[in-house]
């Protein structure tokens, strides 16, 4: 059982509102988050760096980093992740459809930036097993793998008719990316598939072959991550305001000869607007975070009650949307959210 919370400690950054916080998966004291102003409508874009200090009690204090407060960019940040090889560079996912790859220790500008995506990119994620590797998801309908030591992209997945939320590598499988859309599918792509692999870019060609498709709702799935500990378990969230839990490996075919699959596992019910964020803990198979519209960031247990999962902590603290939700990977039960009232908090969920 889960100890009380512990009070957050906060970090406020006026006139930039957050969309997304990552832990270094280096350092157990440093975090980025990705900002924009004027709520990403309009304006430039933010990466600050974030330390953890001594702070009151047991809970760390936050400061921004003393190597580097912040970067500038010319658009809204959407997205960041951490680089799996190199402990000081990150990429960020911009809304004018660019992706930078950054050195903290360098000051002021991009060491590479990447032009491909014709719309806002919403989503980047590193493979933590193919290390050389990251993925992007755009509002173009496609999702782009990524080498850092390359100008551009190796490969371009067609993959939803509409806007790709998120984009992200399973930690089982080195080849297994999965998507979320516009259109309430999660879909799941093997890139080594004959389709999508070969030597030739598909910059201009984006391949559109099938996929294990998920019919995950009625409207549109903006969040998925992959269970750490069950292979081909997945949660997704959207605008239903219901965090769903399914097994992927149930598979059929459908009216078209598509491959359809996945079983809903579990539903959790209690946030009161649209899921924005949902993340499975990387110490524990059972528990989960989400953070929402409804100005909260909320922790779930799925170890069935009579009733089904439950939820076990509201972190009520943020005054505007929560917009993004991160577990530290080596201080288990530290949980970092940030939103739209320019607020990163911290809190100790035991």
């Amino acid at each position: 059982m889960l100890k009380p919370p512990s009070p957050p400690s906060t970090l406020h950054t006026p006139g930039w509102q957050h969309y997304s916080v990552a832990f270094s998966p280096f350092h157990t004291n440093r975090l980025a988050v990705a900002s924009a102003a004027n709520y990403g409508l309009v304006g430039n874009g933010r990466l600050h760096l974030v330390s953890l200090g001594p702070g009151p009690g047991a809970l760390p204090g936050l400061a921004l980093d003393k190597f580097l407060i912040s970067y500038d960019t010319q658009d809204g940040l959407y997205d960041i992740a951490w680089s799996e090889i190199h402990e000081n560079q990150l990429v960020t996912a911009s809304g004018d459809g660019s992706i930078r790859l950054w050195d903290i220790m360098l000051k002021d500008l991009p060491i590479r930036a990447w032009q491909e995506h014709t719309r806002e990119v919403f989503s980047v994620d590193w493979s933590n097993i193919q290390k050389d590797r990251f993925v992007s998801s755009s509002w173009d309908g496609t999702v782009k793998l990524w080498s850092p030591e390359h100008p551009r992209s190796l490969t371009t997945l067609h993959a939803h008719q509409m806007c790709v939320y998120q984009a992200l590598f399973s930690p089982h499988q080195p080849d297994l990316v999965a998507t979320c859309s516009t259109d309430g599918s999660l879909k799941l792509f093997d890139i080594r598939a004959p389709a999508y692999a070969g030597g030739a870019n598909t910059f201009t060609r984006p391949t559109s072959a099938a996929a294990l498709t998920v019919p995950a709702a009625g409207t549109e799935v903006l969040s998925l991550d992959w269970n750490k500990y069950r292979p081909f378990v997945l949660a997704s969230a959207g605008v239903d305001k219901v965090i769903k839990v399914w097994d992927c490996r149930m598979v059929k075919l459908g009216a078209g000869q598509e491959q359809v699959g996945g079983v809903c596992e579990l539903p959790l019910v209690g946030h009161e607007y649209a899921v924005r964020k949902v993340q499975w803990s990387p110490h524990r198979p059972d528990v989960l975070a989400s953070s929402s519209y409804d100005m909260t960031c909320r922790v779930w247990s799925t170890t069935p009650l009579p009733t089904g999962g439950h939820m076990l902590h509201i972190n009520d603290a943020h005054t505007e949307f929560v917009a993004g939700c991160g577990w530290s990977l080596y201080d288990e039960g530290l949980l970092a959210s940030c939103g739209w009232d320019c607020k990163l908090n911290m809190f100790h969920v035991r």
